[in-house]
């Protein structure tokens, strides 16, 4: 697409380099209250997902977490994020020089998308522009929080681009009518085919290093 109107950063694996800490944690959690998930597991089931859907799946699995869970998980996430946390190599380079209007729609609830930005100095990129989960009915893969942050920042969807990690993430957005960039240089796709994940999902380009944000590594570079 030509330059956009708007663009929606996803928070997790796209601007901090969260995934593998946070599904670590969930597996921990989890495990406390009799339910064994590995790590693996744990990517490929909520990777991009709210804690809503973690309630869900062990409810038809016949194990429901009691209401404590979201709690111990939010406090194994801050103290795993606290010790390890870092912004993705290169984000706060392109941020810097981004002209175009720019939001964050994340999964994760707003205490820890604003815990994860001030803690890798990125928060002033973005302000008070955060959009969660917690503000729509239905969560990624639907539509609605993209929908509601164009909404907010006044902006055609047609005309939005989003960068996300996740495949329901990219679902979201496509669903959206927006634009979707697939970014797989996160440590979770350290030992996954991310591109071939992200690309079946819908998105209109993948791409790994944020130092390629506006240029696309497959088209050959020469003169013409």
């Amino acid at each position: 697409m030509a330059k956009p109107d708007l663009i929606i950063f996803d928070c997790d694996g796209v601007l901090v380099d969260s995934e593998v800490l946070s599904c670590r944690c969930l597996t921990e959690v989890l495990a406390v209250h009799g339910v064994e998930l590995g790590l693996d597991q744990a990517l490929d089931l909520f990777l991009g997902r709210s804690t809503a859907a973690v309630f869900q799946h062990c409810e038809t699995l016949g194990r429901p977490l009691p209401q404590q869970f979201a709690a111990e998980l939010k406090a194994s996430v801050r103290a795993a994020f606290s010790s390890a946390l870092a912004p993705i190599a290169g984000v706060g380079a392109v941020l810097e020089g981004l002209l175009i209007p720019h939001c964050v729609a994340s999964s994760s609830d707003l205490d820890r998308v604003s815990f994860s930005l001030a803690l890798t100095g990125l928060a002033a990129h973005f302000g008070e522009r955060l959009y969660t989960s917690q503000l729509v009915r239905r969560g990624k893969p639907a539509p609605d929080l993209f929908l509601y942050a164009a909404d907010r920042m006044q902006a055609d969807p047609r005309r939005t681009l989003v960068i996300e990690d996740s495949v329901s993430g990219v679902q979201a957005a496509k669903a959206a009518g927006m634009t979707a960039w697939g970014f797989v240089g996160g440590s979770h796709y350290l030992s996954r085919d991310g591109k071939a994940l992200l690309r079946e999902a819908g998105a209109d380009r993948v791409f790994e290093r944020m130092a390629e944000f506006w240029r696309d590594p497959e088209r050959p570079h020469g003169r013409g």
